[in-house]
């Protein structure tokens, strides 16, 4: 029987989430967190995405090439793209652009192409490239700006930098004469939570000491977790990502997190707070869901999901670096395998114990 035109018959069905679908379905659903990013932290963080995007290409096509390998198959499937984008998303917008190359780099050739490319890599690639910088260079890629936000501007002397003035400090590292690093940088909210508890400060006091904080989290922050979050829920409804790697992350964080804030809760911030004031968010839907490094098993996943949330409180709340997402994430993908080994579905017609 001959199959109607742009259909073939079963068992040849075509399949719709090819890569490059899904990628630039990640891509797509990326858009409104960046927008709200760029709208509070400035332009940066486009000067940034577009610099890890065409490091990223180039530096697959090259590796490929080396290999002897045709590049233009694999960056037609945008993976580089979407490293590139992650990785640009979670480096603050000051970053110099020699340390995006070498975070990039890191990321495709070493932690992507070294283990074989896309579909081989064990660890997320983004992240890996992060984590590197973030430990090579602890200053740098923790330097990050305030939001644009007038009330907190004002009352802390603080201001913003224009398009101009963000490529010269990316490209050249100089400010502009007029201004400082204490006038154009800022503490994170989880910096400035860690802080101030580190101090000895209780929690009401720390939210009456200063305009940084908002409704749950810190200002601005609340606002991009939200729109990524929108990102998120529009992967699940496109069927790009299915619900139990962020569900159960977000559950992880918010079970440990309020544990500790309901025994005592002037020293340990709220379920909201850990969850709208970093890249929990965002590591959830778009970032502990990665195919490639993730857990496959439908109880693995929960599993693998549930003990990333629970390792972003205990790093936040004891280890060295405040947001904790990548760490966490690295972590688990060393553990997945064998998570999904104890995990497998057992096989129609086998009893249990077989």
């Amino acid at each position: 029987m001959q199959a109607r035109a742009g259909f073939v018959s079963s068992p040849h069905a075509a399949r719709v989430n090819s890569v490059d679908w899904v990628m630039r379905q990640v891509c797509l659903a990326l858009v409104p967190g960046t927008l709200a990013l760029v709208w509070f932290f400035g332009w940066g963080v486009l000067i940034n995405m577009a610099l890890a995007v065409v490091f990223a290409v180039v530096a697959e096509a090259l590796v490929l090439k080396l290999r002897g390998r045709p590049a233009l198959p694999a960056i037609a499937d945008y993976s580089a793209v979407v490293t590139a984008l992650l990785f640009a998303l979670t480096i603050p917008p000051t970053l110099p652009w020699w340390l995006t190359l070498l975070g990039i780099l890191f990321a495709i050739v070493i932690v992507k192409q070294l283990y074989g490319g896309i579909g081989y890599n064990p660890f997320n690639p983004a992240m890996a490239g992060y984590v590197f910088l973030l430990i090579s260079y602890p200053v740098a890629t923790t330097t990050w700006l305030p939001p644009d936000v007038p009330a907190l501007l004002a009352a802390q002397d603080l201001t913003t930098l224009s398009l101009l003035d963000s490529a010269r400090l990316i490209f050249t590292g100089a400010l502009p004469a007029e201004h400082t690093w204490d006038a154009v940088s800022a503490a994170t909210p989880l910096d400035e939570m860690r802080a101030k508890l580190d101090q000895g400060m209780a929690i009401d006091e720390i939210r009456a000491s200063s305009p940084l904080w908002g409704l749950f989290g810190g200002r601005g922050w609340e606002w991009v977790a939200f729109w990524f979050l929108l990102g998120g829920l529009y992967m699940l409804w496109r069927k790009v990502i299915t619900w139990q790697i962020p569900a159960a992350f977000l559950a992880g964080l918010v079970v440990a997190a309020g544990a500790f804030w309901l025994l005592d809760p002037q020293s340990y911030p709220t379920p909201m707070f850990h969850l709208l004031s970093g890249a929990a968010i965002l590591g959830a839907f778009f970032i502990a869901t990665d195919p490639v490094s993730a857990c496959t098993t439908k109880r693995g996943q929960l599993v693998y999901g549930f003990l990333i949330g629970v390792l972003v409180f205990v790093i936040r709340t004891w280890g060295g670096y405040p947001d904790a997402v990548a760490f966490s994430v690295l972590l688990l993908n060393i553990a997945a395998p064998m998570i999904d080994h104890y995990t497998q579905p057992r096989v129609f017609g086998q009893k249990h114990g077989a």
